[in-house]
Protein backbone atom coordinates (compact mmCIF):
# COMPACT_ATOMS: atom_id res chain seq x y z
CA UNK A 1 0.00 0.00 0.00
CA UNK A 2 1.68 3.38 -0.97
CA UNK A 3 1.49 6.10 1.53
CA UNK A 4 -0.17 9.33 1.52
CA UNK A 5 1.71 12.88 0.55
CA UNK A 6 2.07 14.33 3.87
CA UNK A 7 0.73 12.24 6.10
CA UNK A 8 2.20 12.12 9.47
CA UNK A 9 5.11 9.67 10.03
CA UNK A 10 3.61 8.23 13.20
CA UNK A 11 0.70 8.88 15.83
CA UNK A 12 3.11 11.34 17.56
CA UNK A 13 3.63 13.28 14.87
CA UNK A 14 -0.01 13.86 14.82
CA UNK A 15 -0.73 14.57 18.41
CA UNK A 16 2.11 17.20 17.90
CA UNK A 17 0.04 18.67 14.78
CA UNK A 18 -2.91 18.86 16.77
CA UNK A 19 -1.66 20.39 19.86
CA UNK A 20 0.51 22.91 17.90
CA UNK A 21 -3.16 23.61 15.85
CA UNK A 22 -4.85 23.81 19.74
CA UNK A 23 -2.63 26.51 21.36
CA UNK A 24 -2.99 28.57 17.70
CA UNK A 25 -6.86 28.12 18.34
CA UNK A 26 -6.52 29.48 22.14
CA UNK A 27 -4.44 32.54 20.88
CA UNK A 28 -6.90 33.30 18.08
CA UNK A 29 -9.89 33.43 20.99
CA UNK A 30 -7.77 35.47 23.00
CA UNK A 31 -6.83 38.10 20.88
CA UNK A 32 -10.57 38.56 19.07
CA UNK A 33 -11.85 39.12 22.76
CA UNK A 34 -9.20 41.59 22.58
CA UNK A 35 -10.07 43.20 19.80
CA UNK A 36 -13.80 43.05 20.84
CA UNK A 37 -13.08 44.73 24.24
CA UNK A 38 -11.36 47.43 21.91
CA UNK A 39 -13.93 47.90 19.66
CA UNK A 40 -16.33 48.28 22.82
CA UNK A 41 -13.86 51.02 24.21
CA UNK A 42 -14.01 52.79 20.55
CA UNK A 43 -17.73 52.49 20.44
CA UNK A 44 -18.20 54.46 23.64
CA UNK A 45 -15.93 56.90 23.36
CA UNK A 46 -16.19 57.69 19.79
CA UNK A 47 -20.20 57.30 20.14
CA UNK A 48 -19.79 55.20 16.53
CA UNK A 49 -21.21 51.89 15.55
CA UNK A 50 -19.33 49.03 16.09
CA UNK A 51 -18.22 48.67 12.49
CA UNK A 52 -16.79 52.01 12.69
CA UNK A 53 -15.35 50.83 16.20
CA UNK A 54 -13.72 48.17 13.86
CA UNK A 55 -12.29 50.15 11.08
CA UNK A 56 -11.01 53.06 13.32
CA UNK A 57 -9.15 50.10 15.19
CA UNK A 58 -7.95 49.10 11.60
CA UNK A 59 -7.11 52.73 10.86
CA UNK A 60 -4.93 53.39 14.11
CA UNK A 61 -3.47 50.22 13.53
CA UNK A 62 -1.97 50.94 9.86
CA UNK A 63 -1.71 54.39 10.11
CA UNK A 64 0.91 53.30 13.59
CA UNK A 65 2.48 50.06 11.82
CA UNK A 66 1.61 48.39 14.67
CA UNK A 67 -0.57 45.10 14.73
CA UNK A 68 -3.84 45.49 15.27
CA UNK A 69 -4.30 42.59 18.42
CA UNK A 70 -1.16 45.28 20.12
CA UNK A 71 -3.15 47.96 19.39
CA UNK A 72 -6.49 46.67 20.91
CA UNK A 73 -4.05 45.53 24.08
CA UNK A 74 -2.79 49.42 24.16
CA UNK A 75 -6.47 50.81 24.47
CA UNK A 76 -7.35 48.37 26.88
CA UNK A 77 -4.41 49.49 28.63
CA UNK A 78 -5.43 53.18 28.57
CA UNK A 79 -8.97 52.14 29.54
CA UNK A 80 -7.91 50.54 33.04
CA UNK A 81 -4.75 52.81 33.98
CA UNK A 82 -5.39 56.04 31.56
CA UNK A 83 -1.58 56.13 30.44
CA UNK A 84 -1.46 55.18 26.15
CA UNK A 85 1.39 56.17 23.84
CA UNK A 86 1.04 59.01 22.17
CA UNK A 87 1.54 57.89 18.75
CA UNK A 88 -1.56 55.59 19.49
CA UNK A 89 -3.40 58.87 20.98
CA UNK A 90 -3.18 60.94 18.12
CA UNK A 91 -3.84 58.49 15.70
CA UNK A 92 -6.97 57.24 17.45
CA UNK A 93 -8.18 61.09 17.29
CA UNK A 94 -7.06 61.49 13.90
CA UNK A 95 -9.15 58.45 13.06
CA UNK A 96 -12.23 59.69 15.28
CA UNK A 97 -12.48 62.77 13.54
CA UNK A 98 -12.27 61.40 10.18
CA UNK A 99 -15.78 59.29 10.90
CA UNK A 100 -17.44 62.55 11.81
CA UNK A 101 -18.69 64.07 14.72
CA UNK A 102 -21.17 62.27 16.80
CA UNK A 103 -24.31 62.79 18.83
CA UNK A 104 -24.83 61.29 22.05
CA UNK A 105 -28.26 59.70 21.89
CA UNK A 106 -30.85 61.89 23.86
CA UNK A 107 -28.41 64.87 24.02
CA UNK A 108 -29.57 68.60 22.47
CA UNK A 109 -28.15 69.23 19.78
CA UNK A 110 -25.08 71.36 19.72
Amino acid sequence: MASVPNEPADESDRIFELQEEIDQLKEAVVSHAVVDQAIGMVVALGRVTPDEGWEILKDVSQHTNIKLRNVADLILVWGRSGVIPPEIRVELEEALDRSGPRQIPGAPPE
